[in-house]
């Protein structure tokens, strides 16, 4: 692999490397140690996008996660402390997985906020990681007690929310190459308590969170159906009481189920559990006889043959593995040894990134 090592006095020359280089890194491993070889143009941050999805998540929300989880991971004592002390420290995040999506960023800083302690992020929220077997994400500093009582916390956050957003881009990335412009959505199938990060992590991956909870928007599954009694009652029951401002979906086990929501009003047709072909013939009947009416796929749909559900009269594919069985993203952070020299990530082209 290509190296690019500049002197210092060629800061002024960076400008004529292509983005490519800029966000090159490269680290060389051994069994025993990590060595790193820094070229100045990889120790800048990444400027932030003027809009992100980060700036959708309330600075409380991101408070109160924070303290949870380090309350969750220390309720009472931490003995370890004592070994390490209060001085500063610096500790290096490392990626080891290889063509990944950053996500979680703003709850890694989070954590070390709430611990005294800084990041420096080198990647921005949602940049693609290379193809390296190590790279170097972010630099973290402040007293070594208070930056391993964040580290579990923040790395896990990270790791799962990298490991969707990861996945979600895969999907994304496969509809747009067989020319599928709707919607890939996720689930409800998300962890107990960590919605609001795994539902944050598909917007970084670029699809769409679907509802993110009961309240957000009415689905009247096959449960609600048969305690009702028919699609139509219910769907007039719910009516009732969501007012203008909500859309009803209605899951539907065949196209006359989907032809009864439609007449009943419903807004969103979920064909669930069908076979590829069987999908495409209903999907085209019901969008035929109800144009406005929109068509949601879901059910046995998988990164192995979601493309063999992409059709022209599907609007939306919902996948469940987006959450459940995702692999993560295999974060580390390596505290640097006393007398190492610091790391700078500083650069009057890049803003700060805390």
């Amino acid at each position: 692999m290509a190296q690019y090592f500049l002197n210092v006095k060629q800061e002024s020359t960076l400008k004529v490397f292509s983005i490519h280089y800029l966000l090159s890194f490269s680290i060389f491993t051994s069994t025993e140690t990590i060595n790193y070889k820094f070229c100045p143009c990889t120790h800048f941050r990444m400027s932030l996008p003027k809009h992100t999805a980060a700036h959708a998540i309330p600075s409380h929300t991101l408070t109160r996660l924070a303290r949870e989880w380090l309350a969750e991971d220390t309720p009472n004592f931490d003995p370890a402390g004592v070994c390490v002390g209060s001085d500063e420290v610096e500790a290096r995040l490392l990626c080891k997985t290889a063509h990944s999506i950053l996500a979680g960023s703003p709850f890694f800083t989070a954590v070390f906020n709430e611990v005294g302690c800084t990041v420096d992020w080198i990647y921005q929220e949602g940049a693609k990681i290379g193809p390296d077997a190590v790279t170097l994400t972010a630099v973290v500093r402040g007293p070594a007690r208070c930056l391993l009582l964040g580290e579990r916390p923040a790395l896990n956050c990270l790791a799962r929310s990298s490991g969707i957003a990861t996945r979600c881009s895969q999907l994304q990335a496969m509809a747009t190459a067989r020319g599928w412009y709707g919607d890939i959505a996720g689930t409800r199938k998300t962890t107990p308590g960590f919605r609001l990060v795994e539902k944050y992590s598909m917007l970084v991956g670029g699809v769409s969170m679907h509802r993110q909870d009961l309240s957000g928007m009415v689905m009247l599954k096959d449960n609600h159906v048969c305690a009702t009694g028919s699609i139509t009652e219910a769907v007039k029951a719910v009516r009732s009481v969501s007012g203008f401002s909500s859309k009803i979906e209605v899951e539907c086990c065949s196209t006359e189920e989907g032809r009864e929501a439609a007449r009943a009003g419903a807004d969103i047709v979920m064909l669930d559990n069908f076979q590829p072909q069987e999908l495409h013939t209903a999907a085209h009947a019901l969008k035929e006889e109800f144009p406005a009416l929109l068509i949601e796929a879901s059910g046995g749909v998988i990164l192995e043959n979601l493309a063999m559900y992409f059709s022209p009269h599907v609007d939306i594919i919902s996948l469940g593995c987006i959450t459940q069985g995702c692999p993560v993203v295999d974060f580390s952070l390596k505290v640097q040894k006393a007398g190492a020299s610091p790391t700078s990530t500083h650069s009057p082209m890049n803003d700060k990134i805390l």
